[in-house]
């Protein structure tokens, strides 16, 4: 059984440092209350055993799930200590379930709710610590909590649906893929020996495939070296900052999926910034954590200098123009909340009329891959089969 060595607070105010053995920090933190002791710190060998405990993957909806409750625990009038608690207890996710028994730690210590979700970014995001940080300053914490599950959700579902729409073509794709390493390797093999035991001169197409064959049997890892290398590249490559503007300002570019990403990044970035300004938070401040989410570099940038356009004392609709990212109507209807002071009103109406869009948008884009997909595997599959009848055509006519 570990030990841990806690430093607590008895009820005279006297602090109090000794050694408990116990099978977890949670026993611990359990027999203290029962001696009517307030922690205050356990050592850093239990803190670092918590950590290593707290591993594992907290999914989106984990997290929705997490705020609603947490949120209606608050409105009830629980104390924030006994809702957290709560929900360390009833959570199916145990990386969830030890991120929040860590927060409800830190709580008891005397931090704030915040500052206790900072120390866990893969589970809260900055936007999450800042909206929550804004609710306890203003005293809505419950309040901004449901706001927050609110954006959480349809922010994960516009995600949704752009990574659906590129699942089609992903399939579709890699189907193509395995037909042709098949006919390549097993099949135009057979063939080939067939048309040699004939010895017959072989049309143009024949040849061709014949030869890609014989390479891919004799370099398949030479194939394989260059994709790995090519994906490692650029992998490498969109880590560098001028590798990322780049693509993704070729992602913007491109047709049909362009549309789809630019829409998508419209409309999460008029969502973000709407509800951090709705919830207290200042507009640089929200500026700023809006620009880390854009999820695009060309978008990223534009917000960043809408930033340095508010610091200075001017307005955030203009730099948005100057981008040329983001479509007239989103500029004029920002310029028309930020007169009448009601932007983040006007940033929610946009993000909901771009969520519609995005919508559109990517029924048009699966419209269009489906023809697109055939006509490639009918060109290319279809195209190899041919080339290899077409010597037995030849055979057919020389026999009549």
């Amino acid at each position: 059984m570990p030990a841990f060595t806690y430093t607590a607070r008895a009820l005279n105010g006297d602090l109090r440092t000794a050694t408990i053995d116990a099978p977890s920090r949670d026993e611990v933190v359990a027999q203290l209350r029962r001696q009517r002791l307030n922690v205050v710190k356990i050592d850093e060998a239990a803190q670092a055993a918590n950590k290593r405990k707290t591993g594992g993957k907290i999914s989106m909806r984990d997290v929705v799930i997490f705020t609603r409750q947490f949120s209606t625990m608050i409105n009830a009038g629980l104390p924030l200590v006994q809702a957290l608690d709560i929900l360390a207890k009833q959570s199916e996710n145990r990386a969830l379930k030890d991120v929040t028994r860590a927060v409800v730690f830190d709580v008891e210590s005397g931090h704030t709710v915040a500052d206790a979700l900072r120390k866990h970014p893969k589970a809260f995001t900055d936007l999450y610590v800042n909206m929550v940080a804004a609710g306890e300053a203003g005293g809505i914490l419950d309040t901004i909590l449901m706001r927050l599950a609110t954006f959480l959700e349809k922010n994960d579902a516009l995600v949704r649906k752009v990574k659906g729409a590129m699942i089609y073509p992903g399939v579709i794709m890699s189907v193509a893929a395995i037909a042709i390493v098949v006919l390549l390797l097993f099949v135009i093999p057979v063939f080939e020996k067939m048309f040699e035991s004939v010895g017959m001169p072989l049309p143009l197409p024949t040849r061709v495939v014949i030869s890609m064959s014989r390479f891919l049997q004799s370099f398949w890892w030479a194939v394989i070296g260059a994709f790995m290398f090519a994906g490692w590249s650029l992998k490498k490559y969109y880590a560098t900052p001028d590798g990322k503007l780049a693509i993704d300002k070729l992602l913007l570019k491109m047709p049909v999926l362009g549309d789809v990403l630019r829409k998508s990044a419209v409309s999460r970035f008029t969502r973000t910034l709407g509800t951090l300004i709705g919830s207290g938070v200042s507009i640089l401040d929200g500026l700023e954590i809006t620009a880390k989410t854009a999820g695009n570099r060309v978008i990223q940038d534009a917000i960043m200098e809408s930033r340095a356009s508010i610091a200075g004392g001017e307005t955030i609709s203009a730099p948005l123009q100057k981008s040329q990212v983001f479509p007239p109507m989103v500029i004029s209807m920002i310029a028309v909340g930020e007169q009448t002071g009601g932007l983040d009103e006007m940033l929610s109406k946009i993000a909901d009329f771009y969520d519609e869009e995005v919508d559109a948008a990517v029924s048009g884009l699966l419209s269009l891959m489906e023809p697109v997909m055939i006509v490639f595997l009918g060109v290319v599959v279809g195209g190899m089969v041919v080339a290899m009848y077409l010597p037995i055509f030849d055979m057919m006519n020389a026999v009549q």
